[in-house]
C-alpha cells in the first residue's frame, strides 16, 4: 500500500512542550488508520496539522503527493468530525447535512440527490426532517458523518468522535463506523485513547507517547508483540519481570534468570546475548492456572505462586498471585464451569505455566516518569492501579 499521507519529520511546540516530536509517517489509501495515545502524546496535534488548523514548526505534511504544509484548512480535501460534532441544532437533519456543498453552491437538484444517498447510507431517511436538538447521540454522530462526506473529501478526520456516548451506543457505533468505511472506502483517520476502539476498528495503529510513534502496526502486532514497556502497559494488561540472559540455549531461545523463579525461557527475537539486562513480559490471559502439577516440557515455563486475591467477574476470574518479588496477574476464562468443583481460593498454593513463546521481551521500558505510571506495578506491596486516561492529546 502506497502512502497516501505523509508526515515528514513533523515537530510541533507550545511554549516549553513539544507536542509532536520529529514525527514521520505514512498512511495508504482507504486505510483506517488510528492514532492512539494518552492524554497529551500529540495524536491530537497531529491530526489538526493534517486538517489545517495547526502548521507545524518544522517538516511537511503531504496529500497524495502535494505538499499541503501551507494550505488553509478550506483548501484541502479533508473533512474532520469533533468530538461535539458542531452540527447546527436549529436546523433539520436534511439542512445540517445539505451545508457544505449550498455554501459552495453547487445545484439545487444535485444537493438534494446527494443528501438523498447520505441519508441511505446512515439509514436515516425517516428522521430527515427532524431537528437536530430532536434525535440522539448517536444520530448526531450519524449525521456529522454524512455532512463530512458529503463534501467528497480525500480523508475523513475522526478526533475521539465516540467520547460522549455510553457504553452500548459506542460499541453499536463501532460498527456502524466500520461499515460506513467499507462503503465509502476513503481514508480515515481516527484519534482516541481508547484501545478497544482503536483496536477493533483498525487496519493500522500508531501508539503515540510524549510526541512520538512508540510502535506502528497492526492491532495483533502491536498486542501480541509490544516493543516497549508503554506499549504492553497501555494496550491491555501484562505482567514484567526484569532479569538477565544466563544462557542462549539455541537460534531462537535464551534462558533468563529472574529473582524468585528457576530458569526461564523466552523467544530471543531481540537478538539478546549471555548477561544482557531483559525485560520480560506475560499477558494474564497467557498464563494457566492449576492445583496440580501440570505436565512440564522444553516448550513451557512452570512455576509456584500463592493467591493473593480472587475476583470473579462473570466471564472469567481475574487472579492476583505472589511469586518471589512479583505480583502476577492471571485470568481463566469460564469455558466450562462445573458448580462443584472445589475453587482456588485465597492462600493457596498453585501452579502457573505458560508456553515459551508466549513471553515477550521488551526492547527497553518506558522512558520517562509519566509513561512509568501507565505500567501496572508487579512488585509485591505496590498498587496495581493501570493507567485511565480520558483525556485527548
Amino acid at each position: 500500500m502506497s502512502d497516501f499521507i505523509q508526515f515528514e519529520n513533523v515537530s510541533r511546540q507550545y511554549g516549553s512542550v513539544l507536542a509532536v516530536n520529529d514525527v514521520s509517517l505514512g498512511i495508504g489509501k482507504g486505510e483506517f488508520f488510528s492514532l492512539l495515545g494518552p492524554s497529551g502524546c500529540g495524536k491530537t496535534t497531529l491530526l489538526r496539522m493534517l486538517a489545517g488548523f495547526e502548521r507545524p514548526d518544522s517538516g511537511r505534511v503531504l496529500l497524495d503527493g502535494v505538499d499541503i504544509t501551507e494550505l488553509p484548512p478550506e483548501r484541502r480535501k479533508v473533512n474532520t468530525i469533533f468530538q461535539n460534532y458542531a452540527l447546527f441544532p436549529h436546523l433539520s437533519v436534511r439542512r445540517n447535512i445539505a451545508f457544505g456543498p449550498t455554501v459552495a453552491k453547487r445545484p439545487r437538484r444535485e444537493v438534494d440527490e446527494e443528501v438523498d444517498k447520505m441519508l441511505a447510507l446512515i439509514q436515516m431517511r425517516d428522521h430527515a426532517d427532524k431537528r437536530v436538538d430532536q434525535i440522539s447521540g448517536g444520530q448526531k454522530q450519524r449525521v456529522a458523518i454524512a455532512r463530512a462526506l458529503i463534501n467528497k473529501p480525500a480523508v475523513l478526520l475522526l478526533d475521539e468522535p465516540l467520547a460522549a456516548l455510553d457504553l452500548k451506543l459506542r460499541q453499536r457505533m463501532l460498527i456502524e463506523l466500520d461499515m460506513v468505511h467499507d462503503q465509502v472506502g476513503i481514508t480515515f483517520v481516527f484519534v482516541t485513547h481508547d484501545q478497544g476502539e482503536a483496536m477493533s476498528l483498525a487496519d493500522r495503529v500508531a501508539v503515540m507517547n510524549h510526541g512520538r510513534i512508540e510502535q506502528l502496526g497492526r492491532p495483533v502486532e502491536i498486542y501480541e508483540a509490544p516493543q516497549t514497556s508503554f506499549v504492553a502497559a497501555f494496550i491491555g494488561d501484562s505482567n514484567f519481570f526484569e532479569g538477565v540472559v544466563a544462557e542462549v540455549t539455541d537460534v531462537e531461545h535464551v534462558l533468563l534468570r529472574i529473582d524468585g523463579f528457576d530458569d526461564l525461557r523466552a523467544f530471543n527475537d531481540k537478538g539478546l546475548h549471555e548477561g544482557d539486562r531483559v525485560f520480560l513480559s506475560v499477558r494474564p490471559e497467557k498464563i494457566r492456572i492449576s492445583r496440580e502439577q501440570p505436565l512440564g516440557g522444553p516448550d513451557h515455563n512452570t512455576t509456584r505462586a500463592v493467591v493473593d486475591d480472587v475476583i470473579y467477574l462473570g466471564t472469567h476470574t481475574r487472579f492476583w498471585l505472589r511469586a518471589g518479588e512479583y505480583r502476577i496477574a492471571v485470568e481463566q476464562q469460564h469455558n466450562r464451569f462445573v458448580l462443584d468443583e472445589q475453587p482456588i481460593r485465597w492462600k493457596d498454593e498453585v501452579w502457573l505455566q505458560w508456553h515459551v513463546d508466549d513471553g515477550f521481551m521488551l526492547e527497553r521500558y518506558a522512558e520517562s516518569d509519566e509513561a512509568l505510571m501507565a505500567i501496572p506495578p508487579q512488585r509485591v506491596g505496590e498498587s496495581n492501579a493501570g493507567l485511565e486516561d480520558g483525556g485527548r492529546g
